[in-house]
């Protein structure tokens, strides 16, 4: 035979050779007709050990750079608080860096999509000009699941909007000590309205027709996957402390900390993210009775449950100390995607040794990578994995919520208004300067007669009040902003000016009180002073919403979700508990009647 007929015949062994490999890593799991499991199963089978352990690793935005995520097949990337495409990105820049990202990710062997997900608890706050509806602890008070749902929904579409398909939310953590810096999170301490309020998963991910038992649930491009936080116990904590140990029974345990987790996995929940705390000793990243034989096992969830910011770096103290022994304890314990987010290298090699070294099984593994997948297919990633361009608009035009938490005296205006506020600033000189939105100053200016004077005042003296003769003043005071363990606080105190402004204002003139907080804190001592008392809770970017009850447009609906105490040394103190001696117990709000405008008082 000569030597070109050889050639010739190797290069048709090698076309073949290629045909075959092409259709071997087509598969069924590219068929969207085909049953989730099978899909599953099918590109499980063509996966080889690192690209198994690159989906079970989440990184940071900071780190994704294209040759990262193509060299280690990354199933996840994130944003951290405040991590964006750059200072005042737009909606379209948003969605081009997600959509670059997974164009890498796509261009790997298997092409399969990573996942990017962020925070949006109560709105898109890490975007320019997003809704922020009111947080958890205002939302509570409602005790409306219907508004939850519409929340839920107007939320995933302003995710999804900036191309991102994944949301960390809902906290659906029982608070039962205020002075936890998260306890703005939870919408109660009562485990039966937030079990009620898981109604927000069925906005967020659509609202499956039947009980998932256990199976993720995402209905369309304008839903998101959600992520029921934080599993479990996280508000339960010793004296409130964030990342503490929680010591419970289980009756206390499974009645009540568990139970929104049940209704969870029910409406089809994706993803579920294990708590920083511990339950009786024992850190949640590592805890394999209640992450896998519980929630996997008695509970049947389906979907992957996925860690903390550096979760299972804390299962050691100090943390990191011993990263390979946190790698192995975690996922051997249940979780399956670790949020790393910086030291993605590390981990990566760490688990790939582990593997082979026979620390962690296989199955271990296979059984994660199922989870994943299954809930990338479920809600049709493989199929539409890049942002819709079409959407770009839909940021900031849901309307904000107007159910502001409240318990408030009956009270008239009259003809004018004295308005003195230490927290009252613009959205650029305190919090952030990403949300557009009004200020309640802006929402009273908005709402009160044309003859109505409003004067400002931050920091009124004693004498103020009398010497400008008003008629009528508002104060608003309350909590400095903080995120999670910043706000542990001891003492619930209203910080410095507010208790003065509170005496100056209220001694010379009739006086309501806004207190804007993330919980109740201590105002028994002023109580006397004051003429009206209103719980605007943090009420989002529409300040608009507080005068619209203030002034009588809406009326005042809100019971209290949580039990509003007298003195820090009371607590923890509980609805239900033998020595309740609340200032204002749970469940109480004073109701007003939205007033007509033709029998409104001439302001």
């Amino acid at each position: 035979m000569s030597r070109k007929s050889v050639s010739l015949v190797g290069l048709v062994l090698l076309c073949c050779h290629a045909s075959l490999t092409e259709q071997r890593l087509q598969g069924i799991f590219k068929d969207p007709k085909e049953p989730i499991d099978e899909r599953v199963k099918d590109l499980l089978g063509k996966m080889n050990l690192e690209e198994k352990v690159g989906q079970m690793t989440q990184i940071e935005r900071k780190n994704a750079s294209a040759e990262v995520l193509k060299s280690y097949f990354i199933g996840s990337v994130l944003s951290g608080g405040g991590s964006t495409p750059k200072v005042n990105a737009t909606v379209k820049e948003w969605v081009d860096m997600v959509n670059g990202m997974q164009q890498a990710s796509l261009s790997t062997r298997l092409g399969i999509p990573m996942i990017y997900g962020i925070d949006a608890v109560h709105g898109h706050n890490n975007v320019m000009n997003a809704t922020i509806f009111p947080h958890n602890v205002g939302l509570g008070v409602t005790r409306d699941p219907q508004l939850l749902k519409e929340i839920g929904a107007a939320t995933a579409l302003e995710v999804r909007a900036t191309g991102i398909p994944y949301a960390f939310a809902p906290c659906i953590a029982v608070c039962r000590d205020p002075r936890w810096g998260r306890c703005c999170e939870s919408y109660s301490e009562d485990h039966r309205i937030v079990q009620q309020l898981t109604e927000i998963i069925n906005g967020l991910q659509g609202e499956a027709k039947t009980d998932m038992k256990g199976m993720p649930y995402v209905n369309g491009k304008t839903k998101v996957a959600g992520s029921s936080k934080h599993y479990v116990g996280d508000g339960g904590t010793v004296r409130g402390i964030n990342e503490n140990n929680t010591i419970v029974d289980d009756s206390a345990l499974y009645g009540m900390h568990m139970a929104a987790y049940v209704n969870s996995v029910a409406k089809g929940i994706a993803t579920i993210m294990a708590s920083y705390s511990s339950i009786n000793g024992v850190k949640m990243h590592a805890h394999k009775q209640l992450l896998t034989d519980y929630l996997k096992g008695k509970l049947g969830f389906k979907g992957f449950i996925i860690s903390d910011w550096e979760g299972i770096d804390r299962i050691t103290s100090p943390a990191h100390s011993n990263y390979s022994y946190s790698i192995q304890a975690s996922i051997n314990a249940g979780i399956d995607m670790v949020m790393v987010p910086y030291n993605y290298t590390e981990f990566y090699d760490g688990l790939i040794d582990l593997v082979k070294k026979k620390a962690i099984p296989m199955s271990r593994i296979d059984d994660a990578v199922s989870r994943i997948l299954r809930v990338k297919f479920a809600m049709g990633l493989f199929e539409n994995p890049l942002g819709d361009y079409s959407l770009i608009n839909e940021v900031g035009s849901q309307a904000s919520s107007e159910e502001i938490t409240c318990t408030i005296e009956k009270w008239k205006a009259r003809k004018s208004t004295y308005f003195a506020s230490p927290k009252e600033c613009r959205q650029d000189s305190c919090g952030n300067n990403w949300t557009a939105g009004t200020t309640i100053l802006d929402g009273i200016k908005a709402t009160v007669d044309k003859r109505t004077k409003v004067v400002y005042k931050k920091k009124p003296s004693d004498t103020y009040s009398s010497k400008g003769k008003m008629d009528y003043g508002i104060v608003v005071v309350g909590e400095v902003p903080y995120a999670e363990t910043n706000g542990d606080s001891q003492n619930l105190t209203i910080p410095a000016p507010g208790p003065a402004v509170i005496e100056n204002v209220c001694k010379e003139t009739k006086c309501v009180v806004i207190i804007v907080s993330g919980r109740p804190v201590v105002i028994e001592p002023y109580v006397d002073k004051i003429d009206a008392l209103v719980a605007a809770w943090l009420p989002g970017s529409e300040g608009q919403g507080v005068a619209d009850v203030l002034f009588g447009d809406y009326g005042f609906t809100g019971k209290l979700a949580r039990t509003w105490f007298k003195r820090v040394d009371q607590l923890p103190m509980n609805y239900g508990d033998p020595k309740y001696d609340p200032l204002f117990p749970f469940g109480f709000g004073l109701e007003t009647k939205p007033i007509p405008s033709t029998k409104k008082p001439e302001l």
